[in-house]
């Protein structure tokens, strides 16, 4: 479960140092703001080539544009679209090595007045989307050779769940599971997948309704006695889409400060 406060996301200076992800082609969904937006900032940094996919094409160009990457307005819940647009990400990189899995929804509902289309497109944006981009890109990297990391977006709350998201709390499990299942099969042609369950984090989502004595009390959740920034779950993504992260793989990784420790 993921609240936002988004940061600036700023572009990588001329004299930054090569970094971690130095020519290495990303894509990214979910990429506009918040967390993936973050995750796209430290990916630059680190001198990786981007692509960026997300529902809002306007604000996706935007962020695109402060980090010299590539965008596409894409429905992720659409499966042509998806299998589609993913190819034409790849297309204009050159090939892939990493996809960062990261568009996501959270929808509220009580467990009685849960919706079969809530629930429908809750699993379609969650957890089917990352099929189908996984399949594209798996396919792109067993034909090159090349190996390569995905990283998929969890929760904390495919782990522990909460009331009023069992739709999200069970699409994020079905995460966890994919990844696990992914890893297996995938493994084989060097290619590592992982899944991130953050906590609580604060970006722009929920921005509108959450106030201070919301945030104190998820803080009071972790024993580091806050919330998450977008950055801490960029840095995971980072560890895990680079080489320092070259023997993890079928991992759930929190970072949840402590509120989940499984």
């Amino acid at each position: 479960m993921s609240y936002d406060l988004a940061p600036m996301v700023t572009a990588p200076t001329p004299n930054s140092p090569v970094g971690q992800l130095a020519g290495r082609r990303v894509i990214i969904t979910g990429a506009a703001r918040g967390i993936g937006a973050a995750i796209a900032a430290t990916f630059a940094e680190q001198g990786a080539r981007l692509a960026l996919l997300d529902l809002d094409g306007d604000e996706c160009r935007r962020t695109a544009a402060r980090l010299d990457a590539t965008s596409f307005a894409v429905d992720l819940s659409d499966p042509v679209s998806a299998t589609s647009v993913t190819s034409e990400a790849i297309a204009s990189l050159g090939g892939v090595d990493v996809l960062v899995n990261n568009a996501g929804i959270l929808l509220f509902a009580p467990l009685l007045d849960i919706t079969v289309a809530d629930w429908d497109r809750t699993f379609d944006v969650n957890v089917r989307s990352m099929l189908l981009t996984t399949q594209v890109v798996a396919k792109a990297m067993i034909t090159a050779s090349t190996g390569g990391s995905i990283v998929n977006m969890a929760s904390m709350g495919g782990k522990v769940g909460a009331p009023t998201q069992a739709h999200y709390a069970a699409s994020k499990a079905a995460v966890i599971s994919l990844t696990r299942v992914s890893a297996m099969e995938l493994g084989p042609h060097g290619i590592r997948v992982n899944c991130i369950c953050p906590g609580y984090v604060l970006t722009e989502m929920g921005a509108a309704t959450r106030t201070p004595e919301m945030v104190a009390q998820w803080s009071s959740l972790s024993p580091l006695g806050r919330c998450a920034q977008p950055e801490e779950v960029a840095d995971m993504a980072l560890f895990l889409g680079s080489d320092q992260g070259r023997y993890c793989t079928g991992q759930a990784m929190n970072v949840s400060g402590g509120m989940v420790m499984h």
